[in-house]
């Protein structure tokens, strides 16, 4: 799975604009990262803080664990300065937080999504390829997505099936997995009425 590249890392969407997002979470071994697509398409690493570093977390940075307190401030960050529509975090380590981020920002806006469904996972890998293939997603340069996305491999599932793994431990493709979140959420939200007057609060489930 390869992104088309770009010479320059794109700055992120102004703010205000309306994104949805994807987090998949780590505690001590993978990554942890947050991925955004706007409405129409547009994916981008978020920046976030005084520094504006991209919301991407390599545990050997911070003292051998993910910095909770850091991903919170940009998860806030996040809902404070886009117009997020819905956002799918991986909840494996981070239910607590996506609890949390319910209270604060809504239920509706901020959605636990299991990556650990071989079916559910096939059909949001797919969607992603063929949106990709299609043009109907473009993305800003990320460098550190760009590397994600050359690591991933395709791992043979039941069913004629597939999920993504990495070739070693030291090849994350986290920025993969938020990236096909992302998608999903944005997907899932103009297919219930994202953009128009009134938006629908169901969402379907793969």
């Amino acid at each position: 799975m390869q992104l088309t590249q770009q010479k320059i890392w794109l700055p992120s969407p102004p703010d205000g604009t309306r994104i949805a997002l994807g987090m998949d979470g780590s505690i001590n071994d993978d990554w942890t990262a947050i991925r955004g697509e706007t409405i129409d398409g547009f994916q981008f690493t978020p920046r976030y803080g005084p520094d504006r570093r991209p919301m991407v977390w390599n545990p050997d940075e911070w003292g051998g664990e993910i910095p909770r307190s850091e991903v919170a401030a940009a998860v806030d960050e996040l809902f404070s300065v886009f117009k997020v529509r819905l956002g799918y975090f991986d909840p494996y380590g981070w239910t607590t937080e996506i609890d949390e981020w319910q209270q604060k920002h809504g239920e509706d806006n901020a959605q636990a999504w299991p990556t650990n469904s071989i079916n559910r996972m096939h059909a949001a890998i797919v969607r992603f390829e063929v949106d990709l293939a299609q043009k109907r997603i473009e993305h800003d340069g990320c460098p550190l997505a760009e590397t994600a996305f050359g690591n991933a491999r395709k791992k043979a599932r039941p069913g004629q099936k597939y999920t993504l793994d990495k070739p070693t431990n030291h090849q994350k493709i986290d920025i993969v997995m938020s990236s096909i979140l992302a998608h999903e959420a944005a997907s899932d939200a103009r297919a219930n009425g994202w953009g128009e007057e009134t938006d629908k609060r169901v969402f379907v489930f793969r």
